[in-house]
């Protein structure tokens, strides 16, 4: 469910993207056209006034979506608190301690190996 939810996101993000280079800065920018470009199709402020629209709806199913990402990402971690733990036992495999083999000295031969 979660890599639904990722998968509309990233589609969103990119839509996003792709409409808000599509629209008209006031420098000119990327916009599309130097006007009327359209014919009898749509007005030129029609377009922009489509496009402003679209931005303003994928914006808004981003901010969804993000959310429900959120409250799913939250679902995962479990409740409680580290001092909990604390009064449970240790494992007995975390009591053995391995002996570390010291050293030899300088000079001394190495150490036969141990056959059992």
């Amino acid at each position: 469910m979660e890599e639904v939810f990722l998968i509309i996101h990233l589609v969103l993000a990119l839509a996003i993207i792709g409409l808000v280079l599509l629209q008209r800065s006031e420098g000119g920018g990327l916009g599309i056209g130097s006007g009327g470009g359209l014919g009898a199709l749509a007005s030129a402020q029609g377009t922009a006034n489509a496009l402003t629209r679209m931005t303003a709806i994928c914006a808004a199913c981003f901010f969804t979506t993000s959310l429900i990402l959120a409250i799913l990402a939250g679902g995962h971690s479990k409740q409680g608190s580290i001092m909990d733990e604390l009064d449970k036992p240790v494992p007995a495999a975390a009591e053995k301690v391995v002996e570390e083999e010291k050293p030899a000295p300088q000079g001394a031969p190495p150490a036969a190996p141990v056959s059992e």
